[in-house]
């Protein structure tokens, strides 16, 4: 496997980036490939089938100059910026084995990156949800017992031949900022409870380095991919991730 660690100026790029680079094997033109990107300003990314009027305060939005965009794979809508940590795997899907459906793909991902993780986490992970990452907290916070806490929340898109399966790590991130601009999601995992964001989420408070060094060392990602497909990248935000009917279709 090889590894890109790129962030690309805008938010439209680098999320066309990794579509990019799911339709590039896809066609045959790489193998498996692993990815980081880390944010430089602030956006929200809507899951495939999500609504920007439902999932997003559009004015708070706004009135922040923060931008909303949609990714080409399913879940829930986010706040990205910086203190986030993103990956992207593309992974091809064999004949058999846990990737021919889709809870098995999420099972296995998610138990190889706990047990990457673990080793650098001082706390116990657990996959809930579909796809999230959650660590018990240490402590009360705010007045509310301890409770799972979660820091990662993940999402895939299938192709014949290949699936990207991407999340993000919040590592540093403004919790705040997050109630701010985005509403209770619509649809919520029942460890949730009808938190808060500020009550549900945590900061792994981790250097972005020691996470890509366990995922490249998880993942066998050891080549440097030098060169992206750049055209394919431009095509995808004329015509999807930087056109408002794309991004806030309904």
């Amino acid at each position: 496997m090889k590894y890109i660690d790129l962030t690309l100026p805008t938010p439209a790029e680098n999320l066309a980036c990794d579509e990019a680079l799911l339709e590039l094997c896809e066609s045959g033109g790489e193998g498996e490939l692993l990815r980081f990107w880390e944010p430089t300003e602030h956006f929200v990314v809507l899951g495939y089938a999500n609504r920007a009027s439902v999932e997003a305060d559009l004015a708070a939005c706004e009135a922040r100059k923060i931008g909303v965009f949609r990714r080409c794979s399913g879940g829930g809508t986010v706040l990205q910026g910086p203190g986030c940590l993103n990956y992207s795997l593309i992974l091809s899907i064999a004949d058999s084995g846990p990737l021919q459906t889709i809870a098995g793909t999420n099972r296995f991902i998610l138990e190889r990156h706990k047990t990457a993780l673990q080793p650098i986490l001082n706390a116990e992970i657990e996959i809930q949800g579909c796809t999230d990452l959650a660590i018990h907290s240490r402590a009360q916070r705010d007045g509310v017992p301890a409770a799972l806490l979660k820091f990662s929340g993940n999402a895939q898109r299938r192709k014949r031949k290949f699936l990207i399966f991407h999340g993000t790590f919040l590592l540093d991130f403004s919790l705040a900022l997050i109630e701010a601009v985005l509403p209770m999601p619509s649809r919520q995992p029942d460890y949730r409870e009808q938190r808060s964001h500020t009550r549900f989420l945590t900061n792994l408070g981790l250097p972005a380095g020691d996470i890509k060094r366990a995922f490249r060392e998880a993942w066998g990602a050891s080549e440097i991919r030098e060169d992206i497909p750049v055209e394919a990248i431009a095509e995808l935000v004329a015509t999807r991730y930087g056109v408002a009917d794309w991004n806030f279709r309904s």
